[in-house]
């Protein structure tokens, strides 16, 4: 009998959660999700949708188990995510879950990007794709994009700095509490001389933030996708952005940044990647979350010049600096040079953006010392010829008698493989089964990328 009646308690114990308000403007017939720490953070799930009640609230009952809850409300995906009353990033809500039954009421003061302001975001910033196709994960993303002032009418190829969590770099209404300000930087830089880059701003994955910036998993918190998610930017974003804009593709003018587990997956991308990357700004790296990085830069060691910027606070958490130190001390090992790398800490640092953000300019101005734009096109393809551009139904490649191991793979413009790697060798490709269109040719020697090239087929 006891065990029936903790058996109906158990039932019964609920949380019950009450949107008493929404913002104007939401669409009339989307849904509203509950995503949180009861079911993965998952933005779309069926089982916690909110329903619309007679008096014009919504509500869910659910039953988490008790202690620290987080949740946040969607409209179905993290690009639909609420946002606070500015349309910029909401915290996460959070209450204490005593197991019994509970109760909470909250508004939902705006959906993120919805609030009808114009954002911070300096002119030559712009939203390259709000969906940008992930294959590696079967998940798309916003990518940002900041073009120096010049871009339109220099003619100039410039160097590329990848940058997570894209939300918090240049506009306040989508950033976590403030803005990186990496616009304003690189615009004041530009204004007292400084030739420009690109920077292009890769919009974490909220749910999937921890897992995507971490290619190891924490036996306490999981994680563990981020060698798919830095293949994503090696494989398939910076060959769509080496197709579609005049940069400088080679290594030498290629940099990655990050902040916290950004700074983790950064720093695992300038290590596994040293042919693509040779330059990376690492803020409060979240190092702690395994030993694994420290393994990495043993078993890889050095394979070229690379200028590693490390940068931490005192203020921020009591392992931030002996993890810097450490890490400095490895990269010596490894055979680094001085002048290959920086460690800075401030008394005054903390884990926070107000903090990266003044210090962005200081780390951009020595990571890129020495690295300009160029006057020039680049060469095609390190000496690959291909014909006919636009294409019917074939591709015809040349190549020097040193590239004869080459290979290739076609991407469509929105990231997906649609041709997969097959050796060059003098042959005509037959590319007749292809849609009419623009794609990406990526081409390869002893597995590694050694250019692309934007393709036009025209059946």
């Amino acid at each position: 009998m006891i065990g029936c009646l903790l058996m109906s308690l158990a039932v019964f114990a609920q949380l019950t959660i009450t949107v008493t308000a929404i913002p104007a403007n939401t669409p009339a017939n989307d849904t509203i999700y509950v995503a949180g720490t009861f079911n993965n953070w998952t933005a779309d799930s069926s089982d916690f949708i909110l329903s619309a009640q007679e008096n014009g609230t919504f509500q869910i009952s659910i039953t988490p188990p008790p202690g620290l809850v987080k949740f946040k409300f969607t409209r179905g995906s993290w690009e639909t995510v609420e946002g606070n009353a500015q349309g910029g990033f909401q915290p996460d809500h959070e209450l204490q879950y005593e197991g019994g039954e509970q109760a909470v009421a909250l508004e939902i003061l705006s959906w993120e990007g919805q609030a009808g302001g114009s954002g911070t975001a300096a002119d030559n910033v712009f939203v390259m794709d709000e969906d940008f196709s992930i294959p590696q994960l079967n998940r798309q993303r916003r990518i940002w994009l900041y073009l120096p002032p010049d871009y339109a009418t220099s003619g100039k190829s410039y160097p590329v700095l990848y940058m997570q969590d894209g939300q918090n770099l240049f506009d306040a209404n989508t950033s976590f509490g403030q803005e990186w300000q990496v616009d304003e930087a690189l615009n004041q830089l530009f204004s007292q001389g400084d030739e420009g880059i690109i920077v292009v701003g890769i919009d974490n994955g909220q749910g999937n933030r921890l897992n995507e910036y971490t290619p190891w998993p924490n036996p306490e918190y999981g994680g563990g996708q981020g060698s798919e998610y830095v293949d994503f930017i090696v494989e398939t974003l910076k060959p769509y952005i080496d197709a579609n804009y005049r940069t400088r593709p080679q290594r030498d003018f290629t940099g990655i940044m990050g902040s916290s587990l950004g700074g983790l997956i950064s720093m695992y991308a300038v290590m596994e990647h040293q042919d693509v990357f040779s330059k990376a700004g690492i803020f409060s790296p979240s190092f702690w979350f395994t030993d694994d990085i420290y393994d990495l830069v043993d078993e890889v060691g050095k394979e070229d010049n690379l200028r590693v910027y490390l940068l931490g606070g005192i203020n921020e958490s009591a392992g931030m600096v002996p993890d810097l130190n450490r890490m400095y001390s490895q990269l010596e090992n490894e055979g680094f040079q001085a002048e290959e790398l920086q460690l800075i800490t401030h008394a005054d640092g903390q884990h926070s953006e107000w903090y990266w953000a003044r210090e962005f300019s200081a780390a951009y101005q020595w990571l890129f010392a020495n690295t300009t734009p160029t006057n020039t096109k680049e060469p095609a393809v390190l000496g690959i010829k291909i014909t006919p551009n636009p294409a019917d139904s074939v591709l015809q490649f040349s190549l020097p008698s040193s590239m004869a191991d080459a290979s290739f793979e076609l991407y469509a413009m929105d990231g997906r493989l649609v041709f997969t790697r097959q050796a060059i060798n003098g042959q005509a490709i037959n590319v007749a089964q292809l849609e009419a269109g623009t794609y990406i040719c990526k081409v390869y020697l002893k597995n590694k990328v050694i250019g692309s090239k934007k393709i036009l087929i025209a059946h």
